[in-house]
């Protein structure tokens, strides 16, 4: 009993995800000893949805194996590849089958609204019931702490990640803009993706600010509850238009941030402008056409949080001055003569 309380201490010591799967992981192996623990969750858009492997160890393995999260989705197995996944989810109960030489129990893992992936252990035998049940045990404390981070660190209205979440995220971008290599994809002999140290590109960040048009005039003409509708609305739109691993920030009000992984300034101008487009078509009930104006800029290495967000901010205040409804670049604003570049702004300045 002492082992499973001291696991649970560990696993409830983080407050990264990232940390917590492995941690999760790691535990149920040290506990349990099967052949292979791992948990995978569904990322990508409706009908084009993939397993993305968060974290897995076999054996003795020293270091969990994960897919490197900037993947892209096309690039992950197919939901229809493991159907046995598919029917622990759907069933939302534990599924036990045999597997070639072992077995496999899968359990489902849910958020407060959905199921949103399975963990899985291969052993060589049936996983037996006190064994499930302390599973089941564990895995309700780790979903009821997910649901505690979920709160400290979401907009409460739009499920969005809240701006107190935005500096961690950032200098994590940063780490890996200053690593001497990058960590990219490659395949290990079964067909997994493996995070491994590679030389090659450097990753390059991106931060869009995103602010809606002429918003106040939505809450005096329609209530506030009209206002947060539209706020609700173009949350969805945003997850609709980016892709899964890119990361979408509430700031309060009718201000929105993006942290994106791209190759160059023109994919980042893309992605930008899919959002300015699908909010541009899009019918708001009650309020019809709503526009967005859309600023970014490249992260650099040496960046604070609020310097590159000061950048955004710029180019955004640029596009509502010269019409709204548009995407602008801060580097193309100043290599075009029409923003000079500013002096590094201080993240106490901004926060």
């Amino acid at each position: 009993m002492s082992e499973v309380v001291e696991h649970l201490a560990e696993l409830t010591g983080f407050r990264d995800r990232d940390v917590m799967d492995v941690t999760l992981v790691s535990a149920l192996r040290d506990l349990l000893e099967p052949r292979s623990v791992a948990i995978y969750r569904i990322v990508g858009e409706a009908g084009q949805e993939r397993w993305l492997t968060r974290a897995r160890l076999e054996g003795d393995q020293a270091v969990a194996s994960a897919d490197a999260f900037w993947t892209e989705a096309e690039h992950l197995p197919a939901l229809h590849t493991q159907p046995a996944r598919l029917e622990c989810m759907r069933e939302r109960h534990v599924l036990q089958n045999r597997q070639g030489d072992q077995w496999l129990t899968l359990f489902p893992l849910a958020t407060d609204r959905e199921v949103v992936g399975v963990l899985e252990l291969g052993t060589d035998a049936p996983l037996r019931n006190s064994a499930q049940r302390m599973v089941g045990s564990i895995l309700r404390i780790y979903h009821n702490f997910q649901g505690l981070l979920d709160y400290s660190e979401r907009d409460t209205l739009t499920g969005l990640l809240n701006r107190k979440t935005f500096d961690e995220s950032f200098l994590k971008a940063l780490s890996e803009l200053n690593a001497p290599q990058r960590q990219a994809c490659d395949l290990a002999d079964d067909g997994r993706r493996l995070a491994v140290p590679t030389a090659g590109r450097q990753p390059r960040y991106w931060l869009g600010v995103i602010d809606i048009d002429h918003f106040k005039s939505v809450n005096d003409r329609h209530g506030h509850l009209i206002g947060d509708e539209v706020l609700l609305l173009l949350s969805r739109l945003m997850r609709n238009s980016f892709r899964f691993h890119d990361l979408l920030y509430r700031f309060g009000g009718e201000e929105f941030v993006v942290l994106m992984r791209c190759e160059d300034d023109d994919d980042a101008a893309q992605a930008f402008e899919r959002l300015r487009h699908n909010c541009e078509q899009y019918g708001f009930p009650q309020v019809g056409r709503i526009t967005v104006s859309i600023g970014f800029t490249e992260v650099r290495a040496d960046d604070a949080p609020a310097g590159a967000f000061e950048r955004a901010d710029r180019a955004v205040y640029h596009a509502k001055a010269h019409g709204r409804n548009q995407v602008r670049s801060h580097a193309i604003l100043v290599e075009q003569g029409q923003m000079r570049e500013s002096r590094q702004v201080s993240a106490v300045e901004l926060f």
